[in-house]
């Protein structure tokens, strides 16, 4: 199976690998998130451990349904031949309605197909107001016409 945009990555093809993980995330679809990764991929999500689709899939379970409202854009940082390192922000709200911005940083590295084999991610919650939410966008694809992260002031 192929992934494109395939590395080595430019500019460019950064750019719309990072899109793509973006509006992936946003579906909130554990099993069409985790046909982006190789069979065997690692992780390291906060202080958790995962290796595989299985568990990447329920690892994605278990987040949505506890990150409720969940929207999320990506922003690439740098890349390099088949590596790509993107920041984030997402906003999302618990089932006692409080809100929260997570920020992070993700280092990827991508086989010759363009599936992800490793995924390192860095992640801070911040509590916000409802009032502090810059997301506003209906739950899935985040709009082309919305402001990405710089443009936010993120």
């Amino acid at each position: 199976m192929s992934r494109p945009p395939l590395p080595p990555f430019t500019a460019e093809t950064a750019a719309q690998k990072a899109r793509l993980a973006e509006d992936a995330w946003n579906s909130r679809d554990p099993e069409r998130v985790s046909l982006a990764y190789t069979e065997d991929s690692v992780w390291r999500n906060r202080a958790e451990f995962i290796s595989g689709r299985g568990e990447i899939v329920d690892f994605l379970k278990r987040k949505w349904a506890r990150e409720l409202d969940y929207r999320l854009i990506k922003e690439v940082w740098t890349w390099n031949d088949n590596r790509i390192a993107v920041r984030f922000a997402y906003e999302w709200r618990d089932d006692s309605g409080h809100w929260f911005r997570s920020y992070g940083n993700e280092n990827w590295e991508f086989d010759e197909a363009g599936l992800m084999r490793r995924r390192v991610a860095s992640i801070n919650d911040l509590p916000i107001a409802e009032s502090e939410r810059k997301y506003h966008w209906p739950l899935g694809r985040r709009p082309d016409d919305h402001p990405g992260l710089s443009d936010l002031g993120l």
